[in-house]
């Protein structure tokens, strides 16, 4: 039978993965709290939670929440890492922590609202770029050919004009 603490711990986890745009899950096995502690400082800053969590209770909630796929993530221990803005964001700091500090903290996979993603897919997504670049990289695509078009469809009026301010120079001498 399940206890009022547990039924509340549910919800605030069903509440923290509905309103989450991707939620990291990772291994902290070995992992000392003082060592987390960075860690949980730096989401922190970027509005990103970082929770130890029971894998049952996650489970329950994230199926509440709608988000398939965690069975094979929400084993052994578990820390989930929560984020609400850019998904890369998320999983970029997770993996430069991991790299840095050399630490025993694993990445087991992400839950996000289109369905589960292995560790290796979390990791192309930390070497993306953020939304901001990716949209001015596009943006800077779609104008390089049209800007081409002006230049070249331009040159022909530019040399018309050339050609006539010559002509007209060499009326104005004979003159």
């Amino acid at each position: 039978m399940p206890t009022e603490k547990k039924i509340e711990n549910v919800k605030a986890l069903q509440e923290l993965l509905s309103k989450s745009t991707i939620a990291v899950v990772a291994d902290y096995r070995g992992l000392l709290a003082a060592e987390m502690m960075p860690l949980r400082r730096r989401l922190r800053e970027q509005g990103i939670d970082f929770r130890v969590v029971k894998n049952t209770l996650t489970l329950r909630a994230a199926k509440n929440a709608g988000r398939a796929g965690g069975e094979a993530l929400l084993v052994g221990t578990t820390a989930v890492a929560f984020g609400h803005g850019e998904v890369v964001d998320v999983a970029r700091i997770l993996t430069e922590y991991i790299r840095s500090s050399k630490s025993v903290l694993r990445i087991k996979g992400a839950l996000m609202p289109e369905g589960a993603l292995s560790p290796e897919q979390v990791s192309v997504l930390a070497s993306l770029p953020g939304r901001k670049v990716l949209l001015a990289q596009l943006v800077g695509r779609l104008k390089s050919p049209l800007a081409s078009l002006v230049f070249v469809l331009s040159a022909n009026m530019v040399g018309l004009a050339g050609v006539l301010r010559a002509r007209m120079k060499q009326l104005e001498e004979k003159s």
